[in-house]
């Protein structure tokens, strides 16, 4: 496999699999290894994980967005809990480590995009996110109430009234309150199902209009 091969087939990706290059070039696994950890050691190639790569910003002919590779790192994820509030503008805080939620074991990347945190969740829950355009790009991102509630129930403990304020939500006439209620059902947790709860009564409180 020459360089110039694998510039030309992956030039164009955010990232790409080691998979794709034993699919797409005629030699063995393990050579194209050494050769991917060679131009790893010269800086041409970058390693986001254990298998998964990007080109260096100087053969790379797209912009690398740590939103796009979160999907990609490790899937199937969504994007979600503290990153997605900050994405919705929900909370005032800059967020810095990119928080999926996964239905597969829980696991962490550092790269040099940033921290990638990924969080499980039971496949009866993995549900209530959607495609959002980045740039050229589509992401999958929870909607508003589920990052919230993905958020409140990857948290121990009890979100207390205190606890809730202490988050500064906004913004949060966005938020549909019926759809908040039925998707803190759908996870049949007595503690989750307080938590909307008592969001929505202190969004009554402070006159924040939810839809």
């Amino acid at each position: 496999m020459k360089f110039e091969s694998l510039v030309e087939l992956t030039g164009a990706m955010s990232c790409f699999d080691l998979a794709l290059l034993v699919q797409a070039f005629d030699e063995k696994r393990e050579c194209i290894q050494v050769q991917l950890s060679r131009w790893m050691s010269q800086g041409r190639v970058i390693g986001l994980r254990r298998g998964i790569y990007t080109l260096s910003n100087t053969f790379r002919r797209t912009e690398l967005d740590p939103a796009v590779l979160a999907n990609k790192i490790y899937c199937p994820s969504y994007l979600s809990g503290l990153w997605a509030l900050a994405y919705y503008d929900l909370i005032p805080e800059r967020v810095v480590v990119f928080t999926s939620v996964t239905s597969r074991l829980p696991q962490q990347f550092e790269n040099i995009c940033g921290t990638f945190s990924y969080r499980n969740i039971k496949q009866a829950c993995f549900w209530g996110y959607l495609p959002v355009q980045l740039g050229e790009n589509r992401i999958l991102v929870a909607e508003p109430e589920k990052a919230l509630l993905d958020h409140w129930h990857l948290t121990p403990g009890e979100w207390t009234s205190d606890r809730l304020e202490e988050m500064r939500y906004q913004n949060t006439s966005q938020l549909n309150a019926e759809r908040l209620m039925q998707y803190s059902e759908l996870f049949k947790s007595p503690r989750l199902l307080r938590a909307a709860q008592l969001w929505l009564q202190l969004c009554n409180d402070e006159e924040d209009i939810l839809l």
